[in-house]
């Protein structure tokens, strides 16, 4: 038990003495909210207007996939609302988190924080897949989806790996930017 308060105590000693990394750390849960709204609203949208299934279509037969696509239409529903999530919180981390980075070059700040944000995807896309193909059955086995309201198009299955997906991803995006992309902004 002791050795589990260790560590606790350390990022509360770090926290406290760093009460600015301590702010910026709360605001970025909060953009993370805001993302994580645009990411699920984003999702549930494309998902209710067959987005996905309608751009798996149109992908050449023959064409060589990593990801079996026609059948999970989810992978690209889920790809095309993680990148309206990204564009949405680097504008928050633009006007809110680091206003101070304001006068960096923000051409290399997007660069940058794109390159986290696919990185994230790159793993983030396996993670869903994955959480996606073991979700399913438990979701179906339990019932889950009969759950919702008759006409409520809600994929259960698909939020709950996405939410998988988004929880892998929070302190990666977080460090890698703050370490990274943001570097030049005093601690």
């Amino acid at each position: 038990m002791a050795s589990n308060a260790r560590p606790i105590s350390a990022v509360l000693a770090a926290a406290r003495r760093q009460p600015t990394e301590r702010k910026r750390f709360i605001k970025f849960l909060i953009v993370g909210a805001v993302g994580f709204v645009v990411d699920f609203g984003g999702f549930n949208l494309f998902h209710a207007l067959g987005l996905g299934r309608m751009l798996a279509g149109l992908i050449p037969p023959g064409l060589p996939q990593v990801f079996d696509l026609a059948s999970h239409p989810e992978i690209i529903e889920q790809s095309l609302s993680f990148i309206c999530a990204v564009l949405s919180n680097f504008a928050w981390n633009y006007f809110w988190i680091y206003p101070e980075a304001r006068s960096a070059n923000q051409a290399k700040k997007i660069t940058k924080f794109f390159i986290v944000s696919v990185a994230g995807l790159f793993i983030g896309v396996p993670v869903f897949t994955v959480a996606l193909s073991l979700w399913q059955p438990t979701v179906e086995t339990l019932g889950l989806q009969a759950l919702l309201p008759a006409g409520l198009k809600l994929n259960v299955a698909g939020n709950l790996a996405l939410m998988t997906r988004v929880g892998t991803l929070m302190l990666w995006n977080f460090f890698v930017n703050r370490y990274w992309t943001y570097r030049d902004v005093k601690r």
